[in-house]
């Protein structure tokens, strides 16, 4: 969706640097900085976020009967996407409690329901997919993940494969690179680093 691209840019939930990367927690350097937390401070925003994600569940999976928001930063979107769609929702702790029952999830979860889970955020798909399976421990039947924003890596359909799962995001990388430059944010050489990075992101300095 080239509307929530153009959203993400311009209140500079992403930012591009093509000749300054960034270096993320995993040590990969980067062109592009994501931090989607800064949708929820604007309600035109987070309000198409939530109606986009609903759409897709409604076409992808439209036998969902739980919505579950990852810790922390798929809480907020996934509370607003339930209600979008009218349905129950859960989140999953980041690991259990260390006191009481040691829940994972919060919420109301019977055995067998059928369970979409919400990020902000897809790169490789390890911590969703641990939320994956965190829920899957409590008994939901997980029919996929969806996400505002895809980063495109090769690692994340790989690990998604592995999972036999499937996901779905709003807007994706290459599309983010295909409104910056018709916006203006970049130029043409500019345009081709960024497209260097996505194709080998682990040697893209190298």
């Amino acid at each position: 969706m080239k509307q929530v691209a153009k959203d993400l840019l311009s209140i500079k939930a992403v930012t591009l640097s093509p000749e300054g990367p960034f270096t993320w927690a995993s040590g990969i350097k980067s062109p592009i900085y994501c931090d989607n937390r800064l949708t929820i401070s604007y309600p035109e925003v987070r309000k198409r976020i939530a109606k986009g994600i609903a759409d897709i569940i409604r076409e992808k999976y439209p036998e969902t009967e739980v919505i579950a928001g990852t810790a922390t930063a798929g809480i907020p979107h996934a509370a607003w996407i339930a209600e979008e769609l009218n349905l129950p929702m859960i989140y999953v702790r980041s690991k259990p409690k260390d006191h009481g029952r040691g829940k994972q999830i919060e919420g109301v979860l019977a055995e067998g329901q059928k369970v979409v889970l919400i990020d902000d955020l897809l790169s490789t798909g390890g911590s969703v997919l641990k939320a994956v399976d965190a829920a899957k421990n409590e008994g939901a039947d997980v029919l996929g993940v969806c996400g505002i924003f895809s980063y495109q890596l090769g690692k994340l359909d790989d690990n998604f494969k592995a999972y036999n799962l499937s996901y779905a995001t709003l807007t994706n990388y290459t599309e983010l690179i295909e409104v910056a430059e018709e916006n203006d944010y970049i130029e043409e050489k500019q345009k081709e680093i960024l497209h260097a990075w996505r194709k080998d992101p682990e040697n893209w300095l190298k």
